[in-house]
């Protein structure tokens, strides 16, 4: 059994927050240059000025979008692995720490009926899944709600099919228009429950961009869903072209035989995140 110390995590957490909110990852920035490499007119000029912002905030060590985001974290413990201490308590201290030090926007509000705001961005959403071995891994993505107010879920019907499926996630990204800041990320969840299909598809976003699922038939609804959303027309900041969409993660879950929960979660091509191994 490894013991681990809730203030190692606390130190970690802090340590990448700031990081997370002004640097890209590589993946992100490579493929908003290979779009920008495919588009002419208006769209290739929108990509050109997203690609400088990217620039000057990794330069200048700034936030790359005023929306520093809810702080989301998925958290995978190895079954052999013994936290001292208090987990949530280590990540919001962090946050909390982090959002006030570095001076990034604190959007979290106490109640989303009174909307008082917490002034630190806490409490963090902090998702828990137990792994085999003796490590810690823990993703930390701040998601800015221009984009999550776009995500949607349907509970469709297994007569449905895998039709039904392609026309609820285009039908979502055609609804959702300029408004998250495209290009986009999207992320797809399929089946379990109501609830974990929403989860499965904010977890997809983790994935790289070009990295396809290791399952043949997922991999290829993605290729499809990418083809059809960029065919969409929307383009760069809604300004059209051919790029709406970087790419599309596709997750899936066994489930109830008379279901067929989908959710979409979408990410605009600000896709903060980044990972601790522990």
């Amino acid at each position: 059994m490894r013991v681990v110390k809730a203030e190692i995590i606390e130190k970690e957490v802090y340590d990448v927050i700031n990081k997370a909110v002004c640097v890209l990852p590589s993946d992100i920035k490579d493929s908003l240059n290979n779009a920008y490499d495919s588009e002419e007119g208006i769209a290739k000029y929108t990509l050109e000025n997203l690609i400088k912002n990217i620039s000057l905030a990794q330069q200048k060590m700034r936030p790359v979008c005023q929306d520093t985001g809810a702080a989301v974290f998925f958290v995978d413990i190895g079954e052999d692995v013994f936290i001292e201490g208090s987990l949530k308590d280590a990540i919001n201290n962090a946050v909390a720490k982090a959002y006030t030090d570095f001076f990034l926007r604190k959007s979290m509000v106490k109640s989303p009926i009174e909307r008082e705001n917490t002034k630190d961005n806490t409490p963090a959403i902090i998702h828990i899944d137990m792994v085999k071995g003796d490590k810690i891994t823990i993703h930390f993505m701040p998601k800015g709600f221009g984009s999550e107010n776009k995500s949607a879920l349907c509970m469709l019907a297994p007569a449905d099919g895998v039709d039904g499926i392609e026309n609820f996630v285009v039908e979502t990204v055609k609804k959702a228009g300029s408004d998250p800041c495209p290009p986009i990320l999207v992320g797809v969840g399929i089946g379990g429950t109501f609830e974990l299909a929403a989860l499965l598809s904010k977890k997809a976003l983790l994935r790289k961009v070009g990295q396809r699922h290791p399952k043949k038939y997922i991999a290829e609804l993605e290729e499809r869903l990418l083809k059809r959303i960029n065919s969409l027309g929307i383009g760069p900041e809604g300004f059209g072209g051919k790029t709406t969409a970087l790419d599309v993660f596709v997750e899936e879950f066994p489930t109830h035989i008379a279901g067929l929960p989908v959710a979409v979660n979408i990410c605009c091509h600000v896709a903060r995140h980044v990972k601790i191994e522990i």
